[in-house]
C-alpha cells in the first residue's frame, strides 16, 4: 500500500500545473462522493451529506457554497447509487450543478474495488449588469442575465478497507466552452478538465485505542496552475470527537473539529486562513459546517459502526 501511495504521488507531481475552477471545501474527507462517483454506497447505509463553506468572509464577491449528496448501496452491496448537488456563487455569477452517480464494486484482496460514472449538469447564470465599471453605460456589461446550460460526464475509481482508501477521478470530463455553449473551440472562456487523487487511512495512537489518527490528502490537478495538494490529520478521541490541522499548498492553514453527537448524526466545522494570496489582507478566513447522518435498514450496518470513510 506505501508503495501505491508513493508511485501515485510522484505521478501527480510530474504532470503540468493546473488551473482550480472546481469548488473547493476544506472537509474534502467527508464529501468524497462530490470529486469520485466510486464512493457511492461506500458506507453501507443511505448517508446523506450537506456542507456550506463561507469563503474569504469579508470580501465582496467572495464565493459562497453548498453541496449536498445522498448515497447508498444496492443489489447485495455490488453496486452504490448517488445524486450529488452544488451551489456555488462568485460575484455576479452562479453555478448550480446535479449529477447522478454509479459504482460498481469486486472484492480485492482484503476490501472493494469500486469503478464509479457520473453524469450531470451544470447549470451557469451571469449578471454582469451588476458590477460597477470605470466606464458607465459599457454594452458588454448590460446584457442582463445570461444563463447556460452545460451536460457532462466523469468518471473514478475508488479502493477501500476498514482501515485506509485511495482513489483516481475526474467528475467533468468535457471541456465546455461558454462562449458557444459546446465542447469545441478556444477554452479561454470555458471549463477546465481537473483530475483528484484522494487518499487516507487511520490507526491507533494508545493500547486502548481511545486515541485515533486519521491523515488524509487531496491532490487536484489540472492544466495552466501549479498542483495543488491538502492536508489533514485528524485526531480523534474515543470515536466520538476530533480535531486535526490542514494544510493546503500554496493557500491556506486551518483547523477542522467535529463530534459525532450519535452513531448515525455528525457535526464538523472547520476554519482555514489564507496565506497565499492577495486577498489575506482583506478577509476573514473562511468557514465551513458539515452535517452527515447515516439511515441504518439492517443491523450489520450498525455493528460496523462507527465508520471513518
Amino acid at each position: 500500500m506505501k508503495k501505491i501511495l508513493i508511485i501515485g504521488l510522484t505521478l501527480l507531481s510530474t504532470l503540468s500545473v493546473n488551473a482550480q475552477q472546481e469548488a473547493m471545501f476544506t472537509h474534502y474527507s467527508f464529501n468524497t462522493l462530490a470529486v469520485n462517483p466510486g464512493y457511492a454506497g461506500s458506507r453501507d447505509a443511505l448517508t446523506v451529506t450537506g456542507l456550506h463553506r463561507s469563503q474569504w468572509v469579508g470580501f465582496p464577491g467572495a464565493p459562497r457554497t453548498q453541496t449536498l449528496t445522498a448515497h447508498a448501496p444496492v443489489m447485495n452491496e455490488k453496486i452504490g447509487l448517488g445524486l450529488s448537488v452544488l451551489n456555488d456563487q462568485i460575484g455576479p455569477t452562479k453555478q448550480t450543478a446535479f449529477y447522478v452517480d454509479f459504482a460498481y464494486k469486486i472484492p480485492v484482496g482484503k476490501g472493494k474495488l469500486a469503478f464509479g460514472l457520473k453524469a450531470g449538469a451544470n447549470m451557469l447564470r451571469a449578471n454582469l449588469s451588476e458590477l460597477s465599471t470605470d466606464q458607465p453605460n459599457d454594452p458588454q456589461f448590460q446584457q442582463g442575465i445570461q444563463s447556460q446550460f452545460l451536460p457532462n460526464f466523469g468518471f473514478g475509481l475508488y479502493y477501500s478497507t476498514s482501515k485506509y482508501y485511495i482513489g483516481l477521478s475526474t467528475p467533468r470530463l468535457l471541456e465546455n466552452n461558454y462562449e458557444t455553449n459546446s465542447t469545441t473551440g478556444s477554452l479561454e472562456g470555458g471549463e477546465r478538465r481537473h483530475y483528484y487523487f484522494i487518499a487516507g487511512t487511520v490507526f491507533p495512537l494508545n493500547e486502548r485505542q481511545t486515541v485515533k489518527l486519521r491523515p488524509t490528502t487531496f491532490v487536484k490537478l489540472t492544466q495552466a496552475a501549479p498542483v495543488e495538494m491538502d492536508l489533514t490529520a485528524l485526531f480523534y478521541f474515543r470515536d466520538k470527537y476530533w480535531i486535526g490541522p490542514m494544510f493546503r499548498t500554496g493557500d491556506a492553514l486551518g483547523v477542522l473539529a467535529g463530534l459525532n453527537i450519535t452513531d448515525q448524526f455528525s457535526f464538523g466545522y472547520s476554519f482555514d486562513w489564507s496565506y497565499g494570496n492577495k486577498t489575506v489582507k482583506y478577509n476573514g478566513g473562511s468557514h465551513e459546517i458539515m452535517l452527515r447522518y447515516d439511515f441504518y435498514f439492517n443491523d450489520k450496518a450498525k455493528i460496523r459502526s462507527p465508520r471513518y470513510f
